[in-house]
């Protein structure tokens, strides 16, 4: 079996993310291959898990802000920290980390009008004394960057990482930003039920096939493909297609990295987030509201493609480009992700079950306390130290 993409693999994948994943008729037409070839080069990459199509809804147009939560553990709560922050329904992503010590990385999307609540809910976790600090970020929609050729060596069909280009390439990037990494002027739901219905399951699978999504109880081809068409697309409900891939070779394995990035005026911040959107480690971006900040979701071959991508990192901030940067290392196999809650929107407006999260959060904190083990007797002569 292979062990890495080779040429073909890439521009397919590279054409699935500018065509889409619903036409591969199109596709093949658009590199000009053959259908079958295509087919059979998309079935087999998913097959081997290496490959994943989920549309990426933009939550702005559904009334939704992004929230980020970066939440180091008190030692020994790790685990306690992690349950408490799935408790609230509006989560799409949690991973637990480590760098500084062990945590949290959480995204959610919170409706405009229950911000208070969120916070308040983000505040128990803290006041329950899980946690040695907490960071909570107000985000645009995350624009996604899909797989180029760029940093692509046809030739040996091998990724090169030219960091010390990349750090010159940034000065000479432009300065208008995508419309994702733009602070929206306001948060509207432009969506209805039938609407968030299809996109859970386009997020699930972005090449899924309308006549499957009728076979769902309540709805029919018809309505399916009349809210795609007026509702999901024109109004601009799906920013777009997230190929999903393991680019560097296909046993998946890799570094993930969650990255905030500060910088001093928004044109610094534009040129660096534009580097980005054609390079192989780069998986996501949010830009933070009302600040020059990025946060983003990247990926590395190695921890050594890390350190040098810090490397270049750390050269932009000696040049004055970058202000300052953090980060956390993620743990795949500690990642929970989610669709948008479809099931939460009735009568044209969110629920937000503000009272259970908070209850819940106490339930588990005293559940947790009841189970720990009794301090240990100290014999006679023995010392207690305070760690």
């Amino acid at each position: 079996m292979k062990q890495r993409l080779d040429a073909l693999d890439v521009r397919i994948l590279e054409g699935l993310g500018a065509y889409g994943a619903r036409d591969l008729m199109l596709l093949a037409e658009k590199l000009d291959l053959n259908r079958g070839t295509v087919w059979k080069r998309v079935r087999h990459l998913s097959s081997l898990h290496l490959l994943r199509l989920h549309a990426n809804v933009y939550h702005t147009n559904l009334g939704l802000k992004k929230a980020v939560v970066v939440a180091w553990a008190v030692p020994g709560k790790e685990d306690l920290l992690f349950d408490c922050l799935r408790v609230n329904d509006y989560r799409v992503y949690i991973s637990r980390s480590f760098g500084v010590s062990e945590g949290c990385v959480a995204v959610y999307t919170v409706p405009e009008s229950h911000i208070p609540e969120f916070k308040e809910f983000v505040g128990e976790i803290e006041r329950a004394g899980l946690t040695k600090s907490v960071e909570l970020f107000w985000s645009t929609c995350f624009q996604s960057v899909n797989l180029t050729s760029n940093w692509f060596d046809m030739q040996s069909e091998t990724w090169v990482f030219p960091w010390d280009d990349w750090r010159q390439e940034v000065g000479r990037e432009g300065t208008e930003l995508p419309y994702t990494l733009v602070d929206p002027k306001e948060f509207v739901m432009k969506g209805d039920e039938t609407d968030l219905f299809i996109l859970k399951e386009l997020e699930k699978d972005a090449a899924i096939d309308s006549v499957d999504i009728a076979k769902k109880p309540g709805t029919s081809r018809q309505v399916v493909d009349y809210h795609y068409k007026t509702h999901v697309l024109k109004r601009g409900l799906i920013e777009n297609v997230q190929v999903n891939v393991a680019p560097f070779d296909q046993k998946g394995s890799s570094e993930p990295v969650f990255l905030t990035v500060r910088f001093d005026d928004g044109k610094r911040l534009a040129k660096f987030a534009l580097s980005l959107l054609d390079k192989p480690f780069a998986h996501t971006l949010g830009k933070v509201l009302g600040e020059h900040a990025l946060v983003a979701y990247l990926h590395f071959l190695s921890r050594k493609d890390f350190r040098s991508f810090v490397g270049a990192l750390s050269g932009l901030v000696r040049d004055g480009f970058v202000r300052d940067y953090s980060f956390a290392l993620l743990d795949f196999d500690k990642t929970w992700r989610e669709t948008v809650r479809h099931d939460l929107f009735k009568d044209k407006s969110w629920i937000y079950n503000h009272e259970e999260y908070l209850k819940q959060v106490r339930e588990l904190v005293k559940k947790a306390g009841k189970a720990e083990k009794p301090p240990k007797k100290v014999e006679s002569g023995a010392r207690l130290v305070s760690s």
